[in-house]
């Protein structure tokens, strides 16, 4: 009699699909497929051999093929791929692959609370939460570990999950995959750990992946110390990487906005699909303050643009590798027109007593607390000081400052490093081409150590202002 065997289809490979991991191999009792030799030059793999000399059509081999299946059954039409969701199925369907269907983020309101008194990296932590964060990965680097800490304590309990990776470069790229899935994700971290994520950081910049780093800052160079120190800022807003990157830097000044701050993180993570960086100190990650929780929380979606593996996001792809140079170029310029667009939609400030200031202080982060009560002080002894407080480091907030820059005759900058902050002034000043900025001084420290209020009143009460 004529078997059956002989009427089913062969399998055949379609080398575009297959990556060579070598399950076919494994499930074959033939031998009929073994390890290529030839890279494809399509995809930059080495798919299988097959030889169907001594197949008899068993199927074992299209059971064990992943997706996207570069094992189908000869015979088939393309319209005819019997696996739901196949892969050639959707390429070869009319109008290609769907267009992702949304998943919209959700917000739920949230009963009224009375205030917490928590440390600053546990209000990132529950920002983080309340932002609809489940995935948070790092490496405990002290004073950011808390933060780690009580993720890994609460995320079980929330169906979330915390990994403790064995070093900040496999954090950076397990939320790489996290991010790219439209999972919103997270990392705490302190300034070494920091800079051991920076190529990780560039891979998701250029493949606009968002994410959210919450970085302590401490004090450095090297592995320094654990004392507070401004000592990122020149990381975090000029060197994420090689080649053109740039991330929304924000510098919260007290527990309530490292809470706050770290919820807009998310939003403007995924706004832009780009990371975001919360740029702390090593005082503020520790110090206990009053919090107060937001009205509401958010449940998130799954983007568009997502590679999140299901049938209406299959056709999605995320990559920061672009061998053609035009085209590579063609990338670039997009993404200085989305930097311009962040710069003139996100610049975020505080002025506290500007509007006659004769004489501004410019702080951020915990210094910035210790600049407004040297204010407080100049002003009862009869000083015009005011302060100017940026808390988007990048893009810097200079549209907020023209008004009380164009009025005043001294300028102070008040930081915890060696000019990293007052670097970023006077690049803003120098691109928006200030015609007479007031002269510039600073009170500075570093090594862990913080400017004090008395080293500011001080130095503002030497300044001769000409009225």
């Amino acid at each position: 009699m004529t078997s059956s065997l002989t009427e089913r289809p062969k399998p055949f490979l379609v080398p575009e699909y297959c990556k060579g991991c070598g399950r076919c191999i494994r499930s074959c009792v033939k031998d009929c497929f073994t390890l290529g030799a030839q890279i494809n030059p399509e995809t930059g793999l080495v798919p299988i051999s097959l030889d169907l000399t001594n197949c008899n059509s068993c199927g074992l081999c299209i059971d064990a093929c992943p997706e996207p299946y570069g094992l189908r059954l000869a015979g088939e039409g393309d319209e005819a791929a019997e696996r739901p969701g196949h892969a050639l199925e959707l390429v070869a369907a009319p109008g290609g692959i769907p267009e992702p269907e949304p998943w919209p983020d959700q917000t739920v309101a949230l009963p009224d609370r009375q205030p917490l008194f928590i440390k600053g990296t546990y209000a990132a932590a529950l920002g983080a939460l309340l932002a609809g964060c489940r995935h948070v990965f790092g490496y405990p680097i002290t004073p950011s570990t808390e933060g780690a800490e009580l993720m890994a304590r609460v995320l079980p309990t929330l169906g979330g999950i915390f990994l403790q990776a064995v070093s900040e470069v496999a954090t950076v790229n397990i939320m790489y995959g996290a991010g790219g899935a439209g999972k919103p994700c997270m990392t705490f971290t302190s300034s070494p750990g920091f800079s051991l994520m920076l190529e990780g950081i560039s891979y998701m910049i250029g493949s606009e992946i968002p994410a959210v780093f919450v970085n302590v800052m401490r004090g450095g160079p090297g592995l320094g110390n654990i004392g507070p120190e401004q000592s990122d800022i020149k990381l975090a807003c000029r060197g994420l990487g090689h080649g053109n990157t740039h991330a929304i830097v924000l510098a919260p000044a007290s527990p309530q906005e490292m809470l706050d701050l770290t919820m807009l993180a998310f939003e403007l993570a995924f706004k832009y699909r780009n990371p975001v960086v919360v740029l702390g100190d090593g005082y503020l990650g520790q110090m206990t303050g009053k919090v107060q929780l937001p009205k509401y929380m958010v449940v998130p979606g799954i983007p568009r643009w997502a590679v999140y593996g299901d049938r209406s996001h299959r056709g999605n792809l995320i990559c920061s590798v672009e061998l053609d140079p035009e085209l590579l170029e063609s990338h670039n310029f997009r993404l200085n027109e989305k930097y311009e667009q962040i710069t003139s939609a996100e610049q975020r400030a505080e002025l506290f007593w500007c509007n006659d200031a004769d004489i501004l202080l410019l702080a951020c982060n915990t210094p910035s607390q210790i600049a407004k009560g040297a204010v407080k002080e100049l002003r009862e002894r009869g000083h015009r000081v005011g302060l100017l407080r940026p808390i988007t480091l990048w893009p810097f907030p200079l549209d907020r400052f023209r008004g009380p820059l164009h009025r005043a005759k001294e300028l102070v900058v008040v930081e915890a490093s060696s000019g990293q902050l007052e670097d970023e002034l006077r690049l803003a000043l120098s691109h928006a081409g200030t015609p007479t900025p007031p002269r510039v001084t600073h009170v500075r420290r570093m090594g862990g150590i913080l400017p004090s209020q008395s080293e500011i009143v001080d130095h503002v009460a030497k300044l001769e202002v000409v009225p």
